[in-house]
């Protein structure tokens, strides 16, 4: 058993490899893992969500519409969206997982598409604020357009940063407007300089643990499904670039997951 306990802050365990739910929660609960939130991506997922949350209570929810998805988002997503937090559950603890990502090929970069994901993504932000939640946000090659418009519409309870892969600097603009920094399995790769220098020089009250499974996947499991049971892994990675005791780390970790999502200890 694990020394100390852990929030998985972004895990999609309603994806199909995680066939045998049951079975994935003991894992994660060995592995120290108490708490899991489970942030949507598109409209179909949201009943299933809510069904997980209600049949294990590890598990938490957040709702809204990833910007990989754009074309699974019909012109009464946004509608629908502000239906289903308006009846939410309890267990739904946040707004997302939304945002903006001009990685994308270029066939879905359209200016179209981008208009979409700009359109979509200001409305979250309403809806954050609307019903007092944290957001969950999606960067990827946006960090710039996403902190404009943080910047216009304040957040009342902030949010996450999800994979942050970004510079000191940047992660600091995020914080300065009352935001966490997701830390996830990018720190275990020795070439993430940049990210890795980040994570050990932010406070360490701006962090919280993901692992983003199945996806994004540590070094040495690569080409491998990701866990959450892994968190693990990822908090000791955090632990080797911070100067803080291991324990006081782990504490504070668990403190700034509670207090951002409002969980109960």
């Amino acid at each position: 058993m694990p020394d100390y306990s852990f929030i998985d802050t972004h895990c999609h365990f309603d994806f199909p490899v995680f066939s045998d739910l049951k079975a994935e929660l003991t894992k994660a609960e060995k592995a120290g893992v108490r708490k899991i939130i489970i942030p949507a991506t598109q409209q179909a997922s949201w009943q299933n969500l809510i069904s997980l949350s209600l049949q294990h209570p590890s598990l938490y929810y957040a709702l809204g519409l990833h910007p990989y998805f754009l074309e699974q988002h019909g012109e009464d997503a946004l509608i629908r969206l502000d239906e289903a937090l308006k009846h939410r559950t309890p267990r739904c603890v946040a707004v997302g997982e939304c945002g903006l990502d001009f990685m994308l090929n270029d066939e879905c970069l359209t200016p179209e598409n981008i208009d979409k994901q700009y359109r979509i993504f200001d409305e979250h932000l309403q809806l954050a604020n609307r019903y007092q939640l944290p957001l969950i946000i999606h960067a990827r090659k946006s960090h710039d357009k996403i902190l404009q418009r943080l910047r216009k519409i304040r957040l009342n309870k902030g949010g996450v940063i999800h994979a942050f892969s970004g510079s000191y600097q940047q992660a600091m603009e995020y914080v300065k407007l009352g935001f966490y920094i997701g830390v996830g399995g990018v720190i275990t790769y020795e070439r993430a300089k940049k990210t890795r220098q980040a994570i050990a020089q932010l406070p360490l009250t701006a962090l919280v643990l993901e692992t983003d499974a199945p996806d994004m996947p540590i070094s040495g499991f690569q080409g491998k499904p990701n866990h959450p049971a892994y968190l693990h892994d990822i908090f000791d990675s955090l632990c080797l670039l911070r100067q803080e005791h291991e324990r006081e780390i782990a504490h504070q970790i668990w403190h700034n997951s509670c207090l951002l999502f409002q969980l109960k200890g």
